[in-house]
């Protein structure tokens, strides 16, 4: 990581090109080391530990990616490296609270044990749980990324694929014409609730980069929902809903479904929206019955 960190400590940006290639160098790997695979045999061990590096260093915030494929370096990243750092590992980016929160954000027993265990203390299956949660954080945290890249027509269409992957809006002929017309009283659109179309829900779709979203937003869409004499609403963000916004839609009369951008990377994730599988692993145990001679 350190190598990696003083390679990105230039003016402007560097890609994953440069990148790969100037440590490649520095490190002196032949083209058979920089060609030696995973034991999965779908990636080449040098390119996964250069990815990995960029991961750990983005969410440490020394590092920063204005767009996919590039890297910055950032401030912090600059005053680690004027420090004149030996090596830079996990533990040294665990004084990070970003890189701590990375790890740990979506299981809270892993922060106790983080700090009492090392990976021999767990046991094969705790260790692999805990490696399938790092893979899905960085994959919901790239999914936002690409997603505030796009087009608001972009995110629209990704709304509709949700939607329809999740069992809503009868066929995608319906949904597009339901999404993406020009806001009516703070509504974007509406999408059958189920393929019969015996009930509508009503949508609002904003892709916001930095702004929250607050009660405001929250109560024109549940007015909007009343001029509509709608009982569901359901409210998509890039962003996040302040505690203010998301109490008024527990109390308001119509139902209001809220989802804001870690959500929608989370149901993205789990219907295979914008993913696909990379790689796949059979857990196996032993079959009981077969051995027995009874």
């Amino acid at each position: 990581m350190l190598p990696l960190l003083r390679q990105c400590d230039v003016k402007g940006t560097i890609d994953n090109a440069q990148i790969r290639k100037r440590l490649a160098g520095e490190f002196q790997l032949t083209p058979e080391e920089e060609a030696q695979l995973l034991p999965s045999g779908k990636q080449a061990v040098f390119r996964n530990r250069v990815a990995w590096a960029q991961v750990y260093l983005v969410k440490a915030g020394l590092l920063e990616r204005p767009k996919r494929g590039v890297l910055r370096i950032t401030q912090a990243g600059r005053d680690v490296l004027n420090t004149n750092p030996n090596k830079i590992n996990i533990k040294f980016l665990k004084k990070f609270p970003s890189f701590v929160a990375f790890r740990t954000k979506q299981d809270n027993e892993n922060i106790a044990n983080s700090e009492t265990e090392t990976s021999s203390d767990r046991t094969p299956s705790e260790q692999i749980e805990e490696g399938f949660q790092t893979l899905k954080n960085e994959i919901l945290d790239d999914i936002l990324v690409n997603i505030k890249s796009c087009s608001p027509q972009f995110f629209e269409r990704l709304v509709i694929k949700l939607l329809l992957a999740m069992g809503y809006g009868g066929s995608v002929k319906d949904a597009g014409m339901a999404i993406g017309k020009s806001g009516d009283e703070g509504i974007d659109g509406l999408i059958k609730e189920d393929k019969l179309g015996l009930d509508v829900i009503y949508v609002q779709a904003k892709k916001w980069d930095t702004n929250t979203i607050g009660r405001p937003e929250i109560q024109k869409f549940a007015g909007a929902l009343l001029g509509k004499q709608a009982s569901k609403g359901v409210f998509i963000t890039t962003s996040y809903f302040t505690k203010e916004a998301e109490a008024y839609a527990e109390d308001v009369n119509s139902r209001i479904i809220l989802i804001d951008g870690q959500r929608l990377a989370d149901l993205m994730f789990e219907y295979n929206i914008g993913v696909n599988t990379a790689d796949y692993y059979e857990i196996k145990k032993i079959d009981s019955d077969f051995f027995s001679e009874d």
